[in-house]
């Protein structure tokens, strides 16, 4: 019952001290005023009975602070019908004060609330008159006392309610800062975006365009260097294709240019054939009945296996290699196999400076990090490792989901 009464709430560190100092004054008031002459306490027991009561309500004053400050009126009734004389504790006087100030401080005036707790300190202030004889003097003096602990409330309430528009005004501006600042990263992302698409495709299309213009001058005996020199011509214009499409990517519109096409699946021969026309015998082997996939799904299980033939090329001396494209009824497995045997060693392909791991694999490459996030981005996973019997062997598995309309 009292825990749901009080919910959350704690007495604070003002709270206990306001509290200790209304029992420590009461009792030393009880305990060293007491004698039977006028203006001494006859019997110091109701009264320090009170003040230890009414500085243990002061815990509570900021959870039912109303209710507390008619509480202690009873208090004040209780302790002068028990201790049958005339004197005033001033303990009582001093709660008295602390709870008023904290009815104002409560609620706006102006609410239900508000004036509720403003009638009761009207009754508290006219009960006060009822615990001793007071001239005109003592009236006065604890009507200003009484408006200064009210008045008090009232400016504190709205000094409180002041300081929670200011920080919620700062949050705010923190937030609507960081909302620029995070439109002037997207700016900044696009206008690099354009500027290495003007760079990279400008560059690239003129290579092969130049490859083009090599290719038609060789004659029909070089028929070879013809084939190869027209594979890096269509690299060279799918390269082009690829960054409109990272370009659309950064800029964040998501809208694709319909004049292009994204590798998928359907593209696997072309990716087989060049990779044959370098010199790796690749197979291909597709398994299972094939079914329409999601385009990003489609688009990173062709990336997988374009990264992993690529690194065959690049860092394994490899003279065969096998692509697997399994498709099941819940998913999607794409395995890719080399035999790890004959083939230029990853000295002599430019750029590897001879360092290898995981099989062959350059060890501070991307290739695989990159296969798994895409695999991962699927919520599917990637295992690579070399084999057993030499080779190197990646495969990535890839969910299904059969209920969503893949168009």
């Amino acid at each position: 019952m009292l825990r749901r009464l009080l919910g959350d709430w704690r007495p604070t560190w003002l709270d206990l001290l306001l509290s200790l100092a209304v029992v420590i004054t009461g009792l030393v008031e009880s305990l060293a005023r007491q004698g039977p002459h006028p203006g001494e306490i006859n019997d110091p027991v109701p009264l320090a009975v009170g003040a230890v009561v009414a500085g243990t309500l002061l815990l509570l004053r900021r959870r039912f602070p109303t209710t507390l400050l008619l509480a202690l009126i009873s208090i004040g009734l209780a302790v002068r019908a028990t201790a049958g004389d005339g004197y005033y504790a001033a303990w009582h006087f001093y709660s008295t004060l602390i709870l008023v100030h904290t009815v104002a401080s409560a609620a706006e005036l102006r609410s239900r609330r508000g004036l509720a707790g403003l009638a009761c300190v009207l009754a508290t202030y006219a009960s006060l008159q009822t615990f001793q004889r007071n001239d005109v003097a003592e009236f006065m003096i604890s009507a200003i006392f009484m408006g200064v602990a009210y008045g008090s409330g009232i400016l504190l309430r709205r000094q409180i309610d002041r300081t929670l528009r200011l920080a919620e005004r700062a949050i705010r501006l923190e937030v609507e800062r960081e909302e620029r600042a995070r439109q002037a990263v997207a700016e900044e992302r696009a206008r690099i975006a354009r500027e290495l698409h003007d760079i990279v495709s400008h560059n690239v299309s003129v290579m092969t365009l130049h490859t083009g213009g090599v290719r038609m001058r060789l004659g029909e005996e070089h028929q070879r260097e013809r084939d190869m020199l027209l594979g890096v011509e269509k690299a060279g214009r799918e390269a082009v294709e690829e960054l409109q499409l990272m370009l659309g990517v950064l800029r964040g519109s998501g809208d694709l240019d319909p004049g292009t096409s994204q590798p998928s699946l359907e593209r696997l021969d072309e990716l087989i054939t060049q990779v044959r026309e370098v010199g790796l015998d690749v197979r291909l082997r597709i398994t299972g009945e094939p079914r329409p996939l999601p385009p990003g799904l489609a688009l990173s299980a062709y990336r997988v296996i374009q990264e992993a033939l690529t690194n065959v090329l690049k860092h394994s001396p490899a003279a065969t290699a096998e692509v697997v494209v399994a498709h099941g009824p819940t998913g999607l497995d794409v395995e890719i196999t080399d035999d790890g045997t004959g083939g230029p060693s990853p000295a002599d392909v430019p750029g590897t400076d001879g360092q290898r791991s995981e099989g062959g694999r350059r060890s501070g490459g991307h290739g695989l990090t990159g296969m798994r996030e895409r695999t991962a981005m699927h919520g599917g996973e990637l295992s690579a490792g070399p084999q057993p019997g030499g080779g190197y062997r990646v495969v990535a598995r890839f969910p299904v989901d059969t209920s969503v309309a893949t168009g």
